[in-house]
């Protein structure tokens, strides 16, 4: 059985980050933006990694430019942005695609593991995806700021949508770690 542990992905300076490294580890990994609206999750972000690091939270950012190209910058502008506007220091990892053909492996994985319950519930924003989005699939991450949350032995247990605060899943985390 495929699990997380088994992917290796690219850091912000060009090397291998080989995620096994991160077995008994609990995962929180999320596509970020630094010009989306949702880019203030950022803040709670790194509040729940500063709340649970220690007890074996890691939470991963990988960037991406494919939601109205709300991240065009470099990975060094983006590490810069990430530094100097949130004090984040979790690891963001190398921009990516996290849809279609060129997709990172891992996002195809995780799509898989968690396709996600995006519908009417989430309302205006939902609303406003579907009429950017009309054609995405079902499993396909929607916008910046989905979050999967994987477990010590790098199982996918759930999926959060861009909607969902930081915040709202510590009850989750507790659980697991």
């Amino acid at each position: 059985m495929t699990t997380v542990h088994d992917f290796t992905v690219s850091d912000a300076d060009g090397g291998a980050t080989p995620l096994g490294q991160y077995a008994g580890r609990v995962l929180l990994i999320v596509n970020v933006a630094s010009k989306c609206g949702l880019t203030p999750q950022y803040e709670g972000l790194e509040a729940l990694h500063r709340r649970f690091h220690e007890r074996g939270l890691t939470i991963l950012g990988f960037p991406s430019n494919q939601f109205m190209e709300q991240e065009p910058g470099t990975d060094a502008e983006i590490q810069e942005f990430c530094r100097t506007a949130y004090d984040v220091t979790f690891p963001v990892l190398a921009k990516v695609d996290v849809n279609g053909p060129d997709a990172a492996p891992l996002f195809g994985h995780l799509r898989t593991e968690a396709p996600g319950d995006f519908g009417p519930a989430y309302g205006g924003f939902y609303d406003a995806i579907t009429r950017i989005r009309p054609d995405a699939g079902a499993d396909e991450v929607k916008w910046n700021f989905t979050k999967f949350l994987v477990d010590r032995d790098g199982r996918v247990v759930r999926r959060y949508e861009p909607p969902v605060l930081p915040e709202q899943i510590a009850d989750d985390l507790e659980e697991l770690l």
